[in-house]
């Protein structure tokens, strides 16, 4: 990432900070924004409140279909690194492409750095700003890290939006909790975020792999996405079972899935699947969260759907 502190604007979260840049952009007069499809619900929803009229922007194997984008779009809201919540990264011909776009069209591209300190394979996939800093705006947060509790993120801005974003921050909230802002800087300093970081890692690879396996034990399951994240999206047969069978199944359980259904900008016709999360089970409670989850996977697989 290329930026330094003038042009950084600190927030409760990336929702607050992601209402804060489109009233913003609204403000000056854009009007028109893409946003990946299937994504991110409640953040697709704060686009759609500040005024814009929001695009699907398809998303594939290779990530989001940059080739779709045109002179229309004024922003392009994406996760380039790991695609919620498909799992994978956007592809290199379609980051040179997206930059090439909003180099000639002078559209703004909104980076979600989701999950981008979690890859498991390799090192993590580079920020886009770092090509495009004056065409990027990067927003990142500790929830994936620290905790969602928090409330902590902060926004790297090219130079023409510090203002206006600024001036939208003041009028939102006076002043961001300082406290958390303080700890998380002497974090970093002292490399004990790096090693944070680190040991996490290793353990949410662990996690996945569990994961992993429990999922290929069950026939017409597929399993998505890079190694990556804290999440993975597994899509069901089209003969069955529902989702939302599955879902309420799973709740039964105790088990918190989300459905791939809600992520979709127009759910008909789409597949359907479960957002089956790694990272919020305790290490003792994991195994068993496990098992809850094999013996719905198992019955509905085993019994089309009309399992107990």
């Amino acid at each position: 990432m290329i930026t330094t502190p003038d042009r950084i604007v600190v927030t409760s979260g990336h929702y607050q900070g992601l209402g804060l840049l489109c009233a913003a952009l609204v403000a000056g007069g854009a009007r028109v924004a893409a946003v990946e499809d299937p994504g991110h619900n409640a953040f697709r929803d704060v686009v759609r409140r500040a005024g814009f009229t929001v695009l699907a922007l398809p998303v594939d194997g290779h990530g989001a279909r940059t080739r779709e984008l045109t002179h229309r779009e004024a922003a392009v809201f994406l996760t380039p690194s790991h695609q919620y919540p498909a799992g994978v990264p956007l592809s290199p011909g379609r980051r040179r492409a997206l930059c090439a776009w909003a180099r000639s069209t002078g559209g703004l591209i909104v980076e979600d750095d989701y999950d981008g300190e979690y890859r498991y394979d390799r090192r993590p996939v580079g920020a886009l700003q770092g090509v495009a800093p004056d065409r990027v705006v990067y927003c990142g947060t500790v929830s994936k890290t620290l905790g969602p509790a928090l409330r902590l993120g902060w926004m790297a801005l090219p130079p023409h939006l510090v203002e206006p974003v600024t001036r939208a921050r003041r009028h939102a909230d006076l002043y961001t909790e300082t406290l958390g802002q303080l700890v998380l800087a002497d974090l970093i300093t002292t490399h004990a975020y790096d090693r944070h970081v680190r040991a996490a890692r290793l353990r949410y690879r662990r996690r996945r792999e569990l994961l992993l396996g429990r999922i290929a034990a069950v026939p017409g399951l597929v399993a998505h996405g890079v190694p990556a994240g804290l999440h993975t999206l597994v899509t069901l047969p089209p003969g069955g079972p529902a989702e939302d069978d599955l879902l309420a199944r799973c709740a039964r359980r105790g088990l918190a899935l989300r459905g791939l259904s809600e992520l979709h900008h127009d759910p008909e016709g789409r597949a359907r699947g479960l957002l089956v999360g790694f990272a919020a089970p305790s290490e003792r409670a994991y195994p068993a969260a496990l098992d809850a989850l094999s013996a719905v996977l198992a019955a509905e697989g085993a019994s089309g759907g009309s399992g107990p």
